[in-house]
């Protein structure tokens, strides 16, 4: 099946989010099943019965998305295009009329899992586009044999795909020398976080790689597009703007810029009062390296979360030039010590591949030993899949047994870490964006991105708070609501770098919030924007319907928080483990430990009485 665009009729074809008619796009007309009824016609509303069948925009379009942060953007792109055309969206893959899969190629389960997803929905006889990095890197795959497919490029014409994949045809388009327009209608899957992408593609050409096949070279918007997308998500409420690209740190290389030019451009945009923060996506060291100052500036700006994710993938120098990472350990090193060194809380996370192919045992030995140095907060680890069509996929394997007791071991050894530790008792502002997965809690962030789970209502998210830190787990902290930061206006000296319209990426001063109970950072955080910080209104409100009796010197307090700190293990897992149904201790239901208690005290309480009423009356009858 040849590209649609290259059957259009005519010069340019149709602009971008702009529907075709039928006789203007080359299709592959599907052989239909004469015996199949027709649902419209078999209503019982007589109007809708007399309206022809697959009407454009009347269906409910189900969308699945695998894979990075890009594909997410990509997804509430396609979604706010067909939303804006009247489609109907849905998580729930038994309403779709459609099904819609946004496809991942990093490793072989996201792949495999695609598989799946498109055997059920042919079962279910429902029509389907494929979207994503799996069709653009492997259009010959036989999964996608009669089925629709939507390019990484192409997402601004979802809309014609999807058309005229209702009315029976097979779609394809592949190719495309522009990238998408970043001010298409989206429908965010958090009203709060932009998702932004900065580029495609990137500049490496790592050899166990497939996502170059799909994404290709760099390919980075201008400094003023993504600008202009900045000021137009502030002033729809967004509260976080993630920046995402296969390799954020390549940035504006094929343009004339570099990304610190770019994220001081965004800073500049960012409100003053604190509330909106930008978080800096996945880079290489090998582009980051000689940007190493500029960056850590921009990090310890108030309103940037002073993390960063850097994959090294191994820790011997033997197996980064086998997979042509284009960087050393000690490169690698120079990145997280100077940051670590420039950021106050500075947070890295990491990427680890075990078993790549000749990894000795001196090898993995190396990986491990830089993982118990640096004892990163956040490691991903991932087995080698080998993927199709890779340099990587034709070297010598290592066994597969070996490659998952690698896997095992490194899991073993990161998650004995304890990240978090010394939090507890600590003062924090966090902002607060999504609802945990247990359904309960909110999930909140600090400055250095660590997440912190509070009981509040739901009015809260998008805003920010001060918490005071209650618990630690392994994988997040638990805090209680002190005040609520409504509204925070910083008035700066005149002569200084801030101004009291945006926050500037330059700061020298640590100054804090004279409203506060305790010194606490100012909405600019420590490190504030520049020289003397005047506060000029700060407003804020109390929780303390949120807050416990926190009293040592009672017995069944100091019992309840025991109770409450094992209670938040327990949830923490099980939000770590994506775990959705509600905790039976914040539904009110009650454990054998716990009724045992509730019981002992109620006995304790009877038996005090009885023992007062057995005096009164003692005294009553010595009378």
């Amino acid at each position: 099946m040849e590209d649609i665009e290259d059957l259009l009729v005519g010069s340019g074809g149709a602009p971008p989010g702009f529907r075709l008619p039928l006789n203007a796009v080359g299709v592959n007309p599907k052989r239909k099943n004469k015996n199949k009824p027709n649902k419209i016609s078999q209503t019982n509303d007589p109007l809708t019965a007399l309206l022809p069948p697959k009407i454009p925009g009347t269906q409910t379009i189900y969308i699945k998305t695998f894979g990075c942060s890009h594909n997410q953007s990509d997804s509430e792109y396609m979604a706010g295009q067909l939303s804006a055309f009247g489609y109907a969206i849905s998580d729930n893959p038994e309403e779709g009329d459609l099904w819609l899969i946004n496809t991942c190629t990093v490793k072989s389960p996201s792949q495999s899992a695609m598989n799946t997803l498109i055997t059920k929905c042919k079962s279910a006889k429902k029509p389907l586009v494929v979207a994503g990095c799996v069709p653009q890197g492997s259009r010959d795959l036989k999964e996608l044999e009669g089925v629709s497919i939507v390019g990484v490029q192409q997402i601004d014409r979802v809309v014609e795909v999807v058309e005229e994949t209702l009315k029976g045809h097979e779609v394809r388009l592949m190719n495309r020398k522009t990238l998408p327009a970043l001010d298409l209608p989206k429908v965010r899957k958090n009203k709060f976080v932009e998702i932004l992408p900065i580029n495609v593609g990137c500049l490496g050409a790592c050899t166990y790689c497939k996502t170059k096949h799909a994404r290709g070279h760099l390919g980075s918007y201008t400094i003023d597009s993504l600008v202009g997308r900045v000021k137009t998500v502030i002033a729809d409420g967004v509260k976080e703007i993630w920046l995402s690209s296969e390799d954020t740190g390549a940035y504006g290389r094929d343009i004339g810029v570099n990304l610190p030019i770019l994220l001081n451009a965004i800073v500049a945009e960012l409100p003053s009062d604190g509330n909106t923060m930008l978080r800096i996506g996945m880079t290489n060291p090998p582009f980051i390296l000689e940007h190493l100052k500029e960056i850590g500036n921009v990090l310890r700006h108030p309103c940037v979360y002073s993390f960063l994710h850097v994959p090294v993938q191994s820790g011997s120098d033997a197996i980064l030039t086998a997979m042509n990472r284009e960087y050393t350990v000690t490169e690698f090193r120079t990145v997280v010590d100077t940051l670590t060194e420039l950021v106050p809380e500075m947070q890295i996370a990491t990427d680890i591949i075990c078993g790549f192919p000749g990894e000795t045992d001196e090898d993995f030995a190396q990986t491990v030993n830089l993982i118990k140095e640096y004892k990163f907060p956040q490691v991903h680890i991932s087995q080698f899949y080998p993927r199709p069509g890779t340099p990587a996929a034709r070297m010598k394997k290592v066994p597969s047994t070996i490659v998952k007791n690698r896997s095992r071991e490194l899991t073993s050894v990161f998650e004995a870490f304890t990240p978090y530790n010394g939090m507890e008792g600590r003062v924090e502002r966090i902002w607060i964006t999504e609802i945990a997965a247990d359904g309960i809690h909110l999930v909140g962030h600090t400055k250095g991105y660590v997440q912190v789970l509070v009981i509040a209502p739901e009015s809260m998210l998008g805003t920010s708070a001060i918490v005071k830190i209650t618990s630690v787990g392994r994988w997040s902290v638990f805090g209680e609501v002190i005040e609520t930061l409504t509204q925070v206006n910083l008035k700066m000296a005149p002569e200084k770098v801030c101004n009291q319209e945006k926050c500037s990426p330059r700061f020298n001063q640590f100054d804090s919030c004279a409203c506060s109970k305790e010194p606490e950072p100012c909405s600019c955080g420590p490190n504030s924007c520049g020289g003397q910080t005047l506060l000029e209104e700060c407003t804020v409100s109390s929780n303390d319907s949120w807050m416990e009796d926190r009293s040592s010197k009672n017995l069944i307090g100091w019992l309840l928080r025991k109770r409450r700190n094992h209670e938040h293990k327990k949830v923490e897992n099980g939000i770590a483990l994506g775990l959705r149904k509600k905790q039976d201790w914040a539904l009110g239901g009650w454990g054998i430990v716990d009724r045992a208690l509730l019981v002992g005290i109620l006995v304790s309480f009877l038996m005090i009485v009885a023992v007062i009423i057995h005096l009164e009356f003692r005294t009553i009858l010595s009378k």
